[in-house]
């Protein structure tokens, strides 16, 4: 079975002592390719670095996360513009709304993420968005832009039914980690995996963060990585009711689409 993990924290520095052997581990267990993801200007560019030494497998978002959106300002946001013609940037973001934590002013935090929208209609790239506790505004915010924006998702969906439904009626795609298999939090993900149309429905580890509870043996220091997204797949498959194998057809060909990935080696 062949797999996508659409978000990927490669440059965390969790990797630091062993990151080849994580991506081995990840070819191993069938991740054909992945997105890295960025989250401030220095991120956007140390996944550039990385996915230049595996171009045809690792490609990369180019953004500010709603945490570091303090930091930006209008020099920002052209240094940003310039690192998301790299061939290997494949969306902008990450990028978004968090209203759980509030590292960076509310107002900030809204006038970067439209002005990376704008980045994103200029560009004619996806977006690849965060959200936290912000559902009601984001999909406000989106309706001024959704109608030029080529594509859009939700990474790490961990919202109610009614946030999901208001992001389908955006025609957006919905990334699934491995919140799903969280027994204390992710009960109502089980729940409403299975009303994500297969065509807007893709998998992501947001590895190093989110390991999968349902994981057996537990990793040393409860670290996640891509190789891991076989379990949360198998999670949402049994949600689902259907077959792995369909599952993954039908996910890696959402996410190639999308991302405009070229056909994996």
């Amino acid at each position: 079975m062949e797999w996508i993990d659409i978000g990927v924290n490669l440059t965390d520095t969790a990797f630091d002592h062993d990151r080849p052997a994580v991506l081995d581990r990840a070819w191993h267990a069938g991740i054909s390719q992945m997105i890295l993801t960025a989250t401030s200007l220095a991120g956007s560019f140390q996944v550039q670095q990385l996915c230049k030494e595996d171009p045809l497998r690792l490609f990369c978002t180019a953004g500010v996360h709603p945490h570091q959106a303090r930091d930006w300002t209008d020099e920002l946001a052209k240094e940003i513009a310039m690192l998301a013609r790299t061939d290997s940037v494949k969306a902008i973001g990450e990028c978004g709304l968090d209203f759980n934590r509030d590292f960076s002013p509310r107002p900030q935090q809204i006038k970067a993420l439209e002005q990376q929208l704008q980045l994103a209609v200029d560009l004619q790239l996806p977006v690849f968005l965060h959200e936290r506790d912000a559902s009601t505004l984001l999909i406000d915010l989106l309706k001024d832009y959704r109608d030029h924006l080529p594509r859009a998702v939700i990474h790490c969906f961990t919202g109610d039914k009614s946030a999901l439904h208001g992001y389908l009626d955006l025609d957006l795609h919905i990334g699934i980690t491995g919140w799903i298999c969280d027994e204390r939090r992710g009960t109502h993900l089980q729940e409403l995996a299975n009303s994500i149309p297969a065509q807007r429905l893709m998998l992501e580890t947001d590895a190093p963060w989110l390991l999968p509870r349902t994981l057996r043996p537990k990793p040393k220091k409860n670290r996640n990585e891509p190789a891991f997204l076989v379990e949360v797949a198998s999670m949402v498959a049994r949600c689902r009711q259907q077959p792995l194998q369909q599952l993954a057809e039908q996910t890696t060909a959402c996410a190639r689409s999308f991302f405009e990935l070229p056909a994996s080696t």
